[in-house]
């Protein structure tokens, strides 16, 4: 059951990477896992620790997808015409509330205006509003939810028609 589990998280990191890196990938599955296992084996050590207590699972999963997120920047600041911003809900305490939330990807996307093709990646939104050690009340849930639509709503807003915008929640 635990090697199912670990499978599990190994194909949607790779489905997750192939998506990320479209344009590098161009959606071939041998890239991405290329990519995926780049990125792994820089965490080896990481990877280790929670092969030894399975219960920080989520640090290396938080730990892999900032991974990714540099990679990504890095790979998008060598190519001059694609934009990347990258918006971390949980950099403050305040990040994902609505007003801080707006502010914040807001200056991403006027950063992201002068691109044709430009990425924004939102990062640990769901953790921010529905932390794992506390009751997920429906409140709280709708609160995510109205978050989620809020940004999809502003980035659909303030994207200029011209512009290939991609927009990814992780």
């Amino acid at each position: 059951m635990k090697k199912s589990s670990a499978s599990a998280d190994d194909i949607r990191r790779l489905h997750f990477i192939n998506a990320l890196f479209d344009q590098v990938t161009g959606n071939d599955l041998y890239l991405a896992q290329q990519i995926r296992d780049g990125i792994a084996f820089s965490l080896a050590e990481l990877e280790k620790q929670v092969t030894e207590n399975p219960e920080t699972a989520a640090t290396f999963d938080t730990a892999f997808n900032a991974a990714a997120a540099k990679l990504l920047e890095k790979f998008c600041l060598k190519q001059s015409e694609r934009g990347f911003f990258h918006w971390d809900a949980t950099k403050t305490l305040h990040s994902a509330t609505p007003l801080f939330a707006r502010s914040e990807i807001m200056e991403g996307l006027r950063y992201l205006a002068s691109f044709k093709d430009s990425t924004l990646l939102v990062t640990n939104l769901r953790p921010a509003l529905l932390p794992d050690n506390r009751m997920k009340t429906p409140k709280r849930k709708r609160e995510y939810m109205e978050l989620l639509a809020f940004i999809r709503g502003l980035a659909a807003a303030r994207t200029k028609r011209n512009s290939d915008l991609q927009l990814i929640f992780l």
